[in-house]
């Protein structure tokens, strides 16, 4: 499914990105409790000053929340009759987060879409649950372009006799919907904007929109339910830089929530695409890549693409941890003090895929591990604590929400380079070395390297045995080079057997550490 990129005006879909507040907060014993929404969106709150608003100062560029499903809410909505189908045992069926243009025959139009893809592919539609919203803070441009919110429940029979792996059920629900956007979006391009889909997993769920900070706990009534229960939960403010903002880009996403901005997302998205041709997994079938292509949505923000791509290695076999290493490698190219296998993990790895490089500082989660991490260069902050109660809480600055100091058993900020995971199944922090030697030990990357590796010195130059004729600047010409090429490039090149260094901007020394005469203005 192709999407037609549109631009107006001086706005630019390409050049979407973000700069952010993000935090997240974690029960390390897997204790579910309202509490813990109850103080992450406390610590969004804290966070305004991390978003932005736009023309007016109640419509928000995008806040929400990530937390598990909570299945002790839906199962009293079902005791309740609030809704009119049974829900099934926890693990064995999934709920979507939708977002549904507000015209009443686009909803029929797109539910009817919905149920013809979960047929195809052997799933059934418990039912709909409309979302309790209020939009009473909103201003008027956040509110002229506010989706038709409801939840939809997923489940298969195979899942309904066996309780299945997470993993599984979230992977097909994954397919599911692909699929579902993929008819809708084709069918109706118009929709784009309006249609989407947040989350559609059977651990996690999405409560977003144009929101700020501050409306996100008032919007959404669901999140101040007592029944309403998490152990994990991620928090986003988002301030748009080059964007407008949308409720379809308000964060977390499916898998992370981001502070910072993907310098090189353009180019990763090209080498991502040249490659999905050749893409091949044992978790999906030849029909059901057909059906998730293409990964990215270009239609989304930098950190959108990021999370998309990341979503995909997820389902596709590799751990969160895993796959963040191979998009946000450390610098590991000149440190003498990374160990070889280490080094080999970052060597094979950077053959598949290109550094999505930039200012990162990402919240990530699956349901089951949860943590952050930092890029190479640390340019975007992430502070976090321990406390005694084994809560795990880490944000874009300290302070997000108040701790009585005799409670912290940790405190600490996040370095260059490194994973903070905790394994909410196991009720552990896995340190960055530890977890990075699980992750490149478990194959043999030296060996596939020395087996598979063709170094440049080693291939064959065929040199031509006549020179063209046509004149040394035409030919320049016509691969592109320049007077500034030849001058200043080259030259150096060939006399210092290096590639020379330059700045942007002004290189002139200061008048005071300079030992010429500098012009005046």
């Amino acid at each position: 499914m192709k999407r037609k990129s549109e631009q107006r005006g001086l706005y630019v879909p390409q050049l979407e990105s973000d700069a952010c507040g993000t935090g997240l907060f974690a029960n390390l014993k897997n204790e579910k409790s309202n509490e813990i929404i109850d103080k992450a969106l406390t610590m969004l709150e804290n966070m305004e000053h991390r978003g932005a608003c736009g023309c007016e100062p109640n419509t928000g560029d995008g806040a929400g929340i990530l937390t598990h499903l909570p299945h002790r809410f839906f199962k009293r909505l079902e005791k309740e009759k609030v809704i009119n189908f049974k829900i099934p045992h926890e693990g064995r069926f999934g709920v979507g987060m939708f977002f549904f243009p507000n015209e009443k025959k686009a909803i029929q139009f797109c539910k009817k879409e919905i149920e013809k893809a979960a047929k195809s592919l052997n799933f059934k539609v418990l039912g709909y649950r409309t979302v309790p919203t209020d939009n009473s803070s909103l201003g008027p441009s956040s509110i002229s372009v506010e989706p038709h919110i409801e939840q939809v429940f997923f489940t298969k029979k195979e899942f309904l006799k066996e309780k299945p792996l997470a993993k599984d059920v979230d992977r097909q629900l994954y397919v599911l919907r692909k699929l579902i956007t993929q008819n809708i979006i084709s069918a109706k391009p118009e929709y784009d904007d309006d249609f989407y889909i947040p989350s559609l997993t059977c651990r996690i769920i999405i409560y977003k929109g144009q929101l700020t900070s501050h409306q996100v706990r008032k919007y959404y009534p669901d999140l101040s339910d007592p029944d309403f229960q998490t152990a994990i939960a991620l928090v986003h403010s988002r301030f748009a830089t080059n964007t407008i903002p949308r409720w379809k880009l308000a964060q977390p996403f499916r898998c992370i929530s981001h502070n910072g901005e993907i310098n090189t997302v353009q180019g990763n998205i090209n080498w991502w695409r040249s490659r999905e041709a050749t893409l091949e997994s044992s978790k999906f079938s030849k029909e059901e890549l057909e059906i998730l292509l293409p990964i990215i949505d270009d239609q989304g923000s930098d950190s959108a693409c990021f999370d998309n791509v990341l979503e995909f290695l997820v389902h596709a076999g590799r751990s969160i941890p895993e796959a963040l290493m191979m998009m946000i490698p450390e610098a590991w190219q000149n440190d003498n003090q990374i160990g070889q296998a280490k080094k080999d993990f970052y060597e094979y790895h950077e053959n598949l895929m290109e550094p999505w490089d930039g200012p990162a500082s990402i919240c990530f989660t699956d349901g089951t591990l949860v943590g952050a991490t930092l890029d190479r260069n640390g340019l975007r902050p992430s502070r976090f604590c321990v406390t005694k109660n084994k809560e795990l809480i880490l944000a874009s600055e300290t302070g997000v929400i108040p701790i009585p100091p005799e409670d912290i058993v940790l405190k600490d900020r996040l370095e260059p380079g490194k994973i903070l995971i905790a394994d909410l199944d196991d009720g552990c922090i896995i340190e960055d070395a530890d977890l990075k030697n699980i992750i490149c030990t478990r194959q043999d990357y030296n060996k596939w390297l020395a087996k598979r590796r063709i170094s440049v010195k080693d291939m064959p130059i065929n040199m031509p045995s006549e020179i063209p004729s046509a004149p040394l600047r035409k030919r320049q010409i016509a691969h592109g080079m320049t007077a500034e090429d030849r001058d200043e490039i080259l030259a150096v090149m060939s006399k210092k057997a290096k590639e020379p260094i330059g700045s942007m901007g002004t290189d002139t020394p200061l008048a005071v550490l300079s030992k010429f005469a500098q012009h005046i203005g």
